[in-house]
């Protein structure tokens, strides 16, 4: 199942590092609670892989919030990711 970037998750003065919101297709909260605890892949351009785990719905129009173990780049936004 593949993916995009959205956004990374972010609040008025702080920023999550290592969370992102993905769209992953679903188009509602309960289709996107299902895919809690699956590994996200995101592929940079020169190889290297950087996993996650979605963590938890985000909002009620289906996105979903992943915690990578490293940052992405400010690039992966709008960059596709693979959940295996």
């Amino acid at each position: 199942m593949k993916g995009i970037v959205v956004q990374f998750r972010r609040s008025r003065h702080r920023i999550h590092e290592r969370h992102y919101l993905l769209d992953l297709g679903s188009h509602s909260r309960e289709e996107a609670k299902k895919l809690v605890g699956k590994e996200v892949h995101w592929k940079s351009t020169a190889g290297k892989i950087i996993s996650g785990k979605i963590s938890d719905a985000h909002g009620t129009k289906g996105l979903v919030r992943a915690i990578f173990e490293t940052g992405l780049p400010g690039q992966a936004v709008t960059t596709e990711v693979e959940v295996k």
